[in-house]
């Protein structure tokens, strides 16, 4: 429903633009920087709603692809969370129920190190 909003509130917009441009048709002087020129304003509005769009489009884009980049470095980050907290909640588990817990130096999840102590030193504390 957003989407049908915004394609009507931009054909409304490009229906005004238009109807300004027509409106407008008398030639104008428009200044580069290296020179003058006699347009007719109609080109000179529609050529600057036309490149208003598509610089608006491109940053737009830009940051679509920056924040669908971020999310995938979130979700990848959250993988790896969730299964460094199994791994602690099932040594959490085994050592409420008094079970030995397999000595290891360091749990490697996906790149994540998490130091570790041995069974022994847990059980003292």
């Amino acid at each position: 429903m957003k989407f049908q909003w915004s394609l009507l509130f931009a054909l409304i917009f490009a229906v005004i633009v238009a109807v300004f441009a027509v409106v407008n048709v008398d030639v104008v002087p428009v200044n580069y920087f290296f020179g003058t020129a006699q347009w007719p304003l109609i080109l000179v509005i529609l050529g600057s709603a036309l490149l208003g769009a598509l610089v608006s489009g491109s940053v737009a884009i830009f940051r679509f692809f920056v924040l669908q980049r971020r999310v995938s470095h979130l979700e990848k980050d959250n993988t790896m969370k969730e299964a460094l907290i199994a791994t602690q909640q099932n040594e959490i588990y085994a050592l409420k129920r008094n079970e030995p817990v397999p000595y290891q130096d360091s749990h490697a999840i996906d790149g994540l190190h998490v130091e570790e102590t041995s069974a022994d030193a847990r059980s003292t504390s």
